[in-house]
């Protein structure tokens, strides 16, 4: 099923990236929230939101249900820390990120539930997916969203919401994105080695770029992050899915080109390199 015609490629990208103009504020360049960060994971949160901020969001906020979270991130201290019930009041958000570290209890149940009935571009992954996998009133929610709407499991999130094995998922990538984006109503990006990028009407596109280094923790967080700034910032939503992905693993391939990795390549390493990236293809 896959042909060259469904590769993603630079021409491809380029026309989509975000321009600046020369009077631009940060109001221009948009509000990304990213919700999760329970007790024990809360770098999730801050490697996400670290991610939209150096992918260009004029606005970042980090939200973590932790009770003991941070109040401030030491190393981008640009990275405005809210509560989960004060993030709503938030009128001015132009994209919301939902799902890294959130955990699975009821609080979070509560969270994903309130924000998937909102008006809001919204990009799910991790923990958030793992509830709509388990609840079917999330499911259905999820499915009568008319905003767009992004999920980036990994094959055994995607087994999980397809309730089939991840075996299955890998045999069959590309169908099981496009099966997924159809039921729920989504752009899916069903992340790994060729990651599928398929759409509600059955179109799809294949990533070229990436390798073994991004197989660590964080990687994950740091493309939730990208993926919601680009969409932030007016793409939309399968476009900043397309580009999101293309620029992380094209970042991973520059590193393990420089020697770091692909062992021990780190996801905050990732997210300098990402940045690079989205101003490297800017000048192509």
């Amino acid at each position: 099923m896959q042909t060259d015609q469904h590769l993603i490629t630079k021409q491809m990208l380029q026309p989509w990236l975000p321009v600046r103009a020369v009077d631009a504020h940060k109001g221009n360049s948009g509000s990304v929230a990213i919700i999760g960060g329970d007790s024990g994971m809360v770098g999730a949160v801050l490697l996400a939101a670290r991610a939209a901020l150096l992918s260009g969001a004029g606005r970042v906020y980090a939200a973590m249900l932790c009770d003991t979270a941070p109040v401030v991130d030491l190393l981008h201290p640009e990275v405005m820390m809210r509560k989960p019930d004060t993030i709503a009041a938030l009128s001015q958000l132009d994209a919301v990120a939902i799902g890294p570290g959130l955990g699975q209890s009821d609080r979070a149940i509560a969270v994903l539930t309130f924000w998937l009935a909102q008006a809001r571009p919204l990009v799910l992954d991790a923990d958030a997916l793992n509830l709509i996998a388990q609840h079917h009133h999330l499911t259905e929610l999820l499915k009568s969203r008319h905003a767009q709407t992004v999920i980036t499991p990994h094959v055994g999130e995607a087994a999980r919401l397809m309730a089939i094995g991840s075996v299955d998922i890998q045999k069959q990538r590309v169908e099981a994105a496009i099966k997924l984006a159809h039921s729920l109503q989504v752009t899916c990006v069903l992340k790994g080695a060729g990651t599928v990028i398929a759409e509600q009407d059955g179109s799809y596109c294949i990533n070229s770029t990436g390798n073994s280094a991004l197989a660590t923790g964080g990687t994950g967080d740091v493309l939730t992050g990208v993926i919601a700034s680009l969409i932030a910032q007016g793409l939309e939503s399968v476009r900043a899915a397309k580009l999101g992905v293309y620029v992380h693993g094209a970042a991973a391939d520059y590193l393990v080109a420089q020697g770091v990795g692909p062992l021990g390549l780190t996801a905050s390493e990732l997210i300098t390199a990402v940045r690079s990236e989205i101003n490297q293809l800017s000048l192509c």
